[in-house]
């Protein structure tokens, strides 16, 4: 990219070069002859005024004085050399002259001025001047050698400022495209650096927010494989742990065990589909709650569970309002306390609704001592009763993506609550 980058202002410069330096070449051409004939046409009009007295008088002529090359002389009206240098005869330049008016012209290697000497509209004489055209043209080399020495000076400072900038241009186009080549091969840290150039400063943020977008992209499907291992480990323990009892001892009725399971399936199913609605659905979709028809179908699914260990699942909805969340984040919430209730928790667990200053609370209460809250509580990895830590965690970040909040509001007896925004309510229409 650099050399072509280089090569192209190279071939711009030579082209705006030749656009300019050629039509100047031939005006200076056509300066410097122009000029040589102007002071030739000088030098012949000087001499004729010199002698045209001695002309009209027919005195004898002085000699005409050369001057370098250049040469000087007097033609008679018939065309013959009467003084000075010059043909014996008149040249056509001489002879175009005999009409009256000064000609110029080139004869043989030389520029050739003749000015005609006047009395009364008569011709009484003919003053030739010549110069070799060769020193003309030795001033238009010099005046060309000139100019494509400035040319050459010009694409030549074009190059370096071209080599300058194809590498401020190219190096920032090159650390994205090795940055880029991270990213393809799985380095999502990467970050572009700033080259000062809005364009590609610009093309680098992009590529730093695909960067990002795709770190959180693979996040998000890892913690999601986590969270759906955690949140199926328990249903498929009970489900095992029901088929396992139907069998000890043999012989017994599967009728409630069979019903047992199916209940444990239909919670397994409800938590795949809750998982997969939480990763697909758009962060804003959320809707109204029913607190009872949730508590009714989270009691169903819990119920025997905790029946199984001896112990009593009860609900106290005292809350008038309704969340608003999206059902499955609260339902899976729900879950996860409930399952650390199973897990570390003793005795009755009450799921308690309530209307909380703006806010709409539930609180998941068993009859154990749970931890002080710590930072590192609801950190996810983090579990101090050989749990996998993750659950808390998972409940935390779905409350807060809920716009709401969950915490352990109470040690003793563990009691976790969970606060979510309240629905508006309906004003009814004035009369």
């Amino acid at each position: 990219m650099r050399r072509r980058i280089i090569l192209l202002a190279v071939a711009a410069a030579l082209l705006a070069t030749s656009l300019f330096g050629i039509p100047l070449a031939v005006g200076v051409a056509s300066y410097f002859t122009q000029d040589e004939r102007t002071e030739l046409e000088r030098t012949a009009d000087a001499a004729a005024l010199s002698i045209a007295d001695d002309v009209l008088a027919h005195r004898a002529l002085p000699e005409f004085p050369g001057s370098g090359e250049n040469t000087t002389g007097l033609y008679s009206p018939a065309g013959t050399l009467v003084s000075g240098s010059g043909p014996g005869t008149a040249d056509p330049v001489v002879s175009r002259a005999g009409d009256g008016e000064v000609a110029t012209g080139e004869v043989g290697p030389d520029l050739v001025v003749a000015v005609p000497i006047l009395q009364d509209d008569r011709l009484t004489g003919v003053v030739r001047a010549s110069t070799p055209r060769a020193e003309g043209y030795q001033k238009i080399a010099v005046s060309w050698l000139a100019m494509a020495g400035l040319a050459a000076a010009a694409v030549a400072l074009t190059w370096l400022l071209a080599a300058r900038l194809a590498a401020r241009v190219a190096g920032p186009l090159e650390h994205l495209s090795a940055a880029a080549g991270r990213l393809g091969d799985g380095d999502f840290s990467i970050r572009a650096p700033v080259s000062g150039i809005g364009e590609i400063d610009q093309l680098g943020g992009a590529l730093d927010q695909a960067a990002a977008r795709i770190a959180d992209v693979l996040d998000r499907q890892r913690a999601l494989a986590a969270d759906a291992s955690h949140q199926l480990r328990t249903p498929l323990a009970g489900l095992r742990l029901q088929l396992e009892s139907a069998l000890d001892p043999p012989g017994q009725d599967l009728e409630a065990a069979v019903a047992a399971a199916i209940a444990t399936t239909d919670r397994l199913e409800t938590t795949i589909d809750d998982l997969v609605t939480l990763a697909t659905r758009p962060p804003e979709d959320r809707g109204v709650i029913e607190p009872d028809v949730l508590l009714r179908d989270v009691v169903a699914g819990w119920r025997n569970l905790l029946a199984n260990q001896g112990r009593r699942l009860v609900t106290a909805p005292e809350a008038d309002g309704r969340p608003r969340a999206a059902e499955a984040a609260v339902r899976q919430i729900i879950g996860v306390l409930l399952d650390n209730a199973v897990v570390h928790g003793r005795g009755t667990v009450t799921i308690a609704t309530r209307d909380s200053a703006e806010a709409f609370a539930i609180d998941v209460t068993d009859e154990g001592h749970g931890p002080p809250e710590g930072p590192d509580l609801f950190t996810r990895g983090h579990s101090g009763a050989g749990g996998s830590g993750i659950g808390l965690a998972l409940a935390r970040d779905l409350a807060e993506a809920e716009g709401g909040r969950l915490w352990l509001s109470r040690p003793a007896p563990t009691t976790f609550t969970l606060l979510l925004p309240p629905a508006p309510t309906a004003h009814p229409n004035p009369r």
